[in-house]
């Protein structure tokens, strides 16, 4: 029976769930991109299971760095893998753990993101994190997956400040709910179109008649082209885009990490992360030769976990969407990459960081009068 209690309590959740999502970086400000709706925190989490963690490291004049950790569920990953896929936009970056993703089509650990040249404490914390977890006392082997974007022009990238203690930090603190984003983890020392980028996040929720499945995508944003925001050529409005002159850059990365609920194998895995790029490209992204542009996709459906051991004669089946249900989730996947990198944006905050150099937030208050202008954005 729907009492009175229940109502109130129903009520409560759906405020609850509208004032995060109205508090979404962007949609607060009335940009609403795509068709599709998104879940209730417009977050990677919003896939069941998916926890993130975040360390961020802002020490004197010079650090500016950090972590962030996705869980694809909270129990042994390694023991319960995931199908999972990789796809390489632009391979100038360093995707650790990688070939073994492609090659046997899972994940066995959580996914880190940090910067360039803490790669190296980061797969040892993975290592450490899981070979202590309860159930793992015989492993001999972990392919730890980290990946990065190179936050030099505000970091002390040198000083490699990130340690395996860092790391290990935010993969303990990961959770379920809302996602922080802009200048935290791994985005901590960003630049993105020349702004100050950051972690991103968005999600897309399909209607019931295709499936009512979940994506989510997080982004770590660090990379260079015209910025557009819902097809409105910012960057070239503002004057603020690559090759403007001889002096310039688009080089940079972007790490797209992309989650669904929707059971699918490796290979469509794979297809739907190839999409994320098409969401990157539409916010004026260019994939340019000193960018690693790498997308990692995984899927939850726990039917589909892949156990490590398997007894001789006993056969794992999986239950796989159809090729002919997954143009919905491309369409999902492509909205809530562009609007998670757009989130990173309006997220973030001026910072001033290695030599003194400042790179200025978004102009949120000239874009929105631009939009405006477009008719692209919704008065709040």
């Amino acid at each position: 029976m729907f009492t009175r209690s229940n109502y109130i309590i129903t009520l409560l959740l759906f405020l609850t769930s509208y004032h995060v999502m109205s508090q979404s970086a962007a949609r607060k400000y009335g940009v609403e991109i795509g068709v599709l709706s998104p879940g209730a925190l417009n977050a990677i989490t919003d896939v069941t299971g998916v926890q993130v963690g975040q360390l961020t490291k802002i020490e004197g004049s010079s650090i500016r760095t950090g972590v962030t950790a996705i869980l694809p569920h909270p129990g042994n990953i390694f023991q319960q893998k995931v199908p999972a896929a990789i796809y390489v936009g632009n391979g100038f970056g360093k995707l650790a753990g990688s070939t073994q993703v492609e090659e046997l089509g899972n994940l066995e650990s959580p996914i880190i993101l940090t910067n360039t040249l803490s790669v190296a404490p980061a797969i040892a914390a993975v290592v450490s994190y899981t070979l202590n977890q309860a159930g793992n006392e015989q492993v001999q082997s972990v392919n730890a997956l980290v990946g990065e974007t190179n936050d030099g022009f505000l970091n002390d990238i040198r000083g490699m400040h990130i340690s395996s203690e860092d790391v290990l930090e935010a993969i303990q603190q990961a959770g379920s709910g809302v996602v922080e984003e802009g200048n935290v983890g791994a985005g901590t020392g960003t630049v993105c179109f020349g702004f100050k980028g950051g972690i991103g996040t968005s999600s897309r929720v399909l209607p019931e008649s295709l499936g009512g499945y979940t994506v989510g995508v997080l982004v770590q944003s660090n990379f260079g082209g015209v910025l557009q925001i819902n097809g409105v050529p910012i960057g070239k409005e503002l004057g603020q885009y690559v090759f403007k002159n001889q002096l310039e850059s688009a080089d940079g990365s972007c790490m797209i990490v992309v989650a669904t609920d929707a059971p699918l194998s490796e290979r469509n895995l794979k297809r739907l992360a190839s999409r994320a790029m098409l969401g990157l490209g539409k916010t004026g992204g260019i994939a340019s030769n000193g960018s690693g542009d790498y997308v990692i996709a995984f899927s939850t459906f726990q039917e589909n976990r892949i156990p490590h051991q398997v007894k001789q004669g006993e056969y794992y089946m999986p239950i796989l969407l159809s090729n002919d249900h997954a143009s919905a989730l491309f369409l999902a996947v492509i909205e809530a990459t562009e609007e998670a990198i757009i989130n990173s944006l309006f997220a973030a905050e001026d910072m001033i960081g290695k030599d003194g150099r400042k790179v200025e937030a978004l102009p949120k208050g000239k874009v929105l009068e631009l939009m405006k202008t477009y008719q692209k954005v919704k008065i709040p």
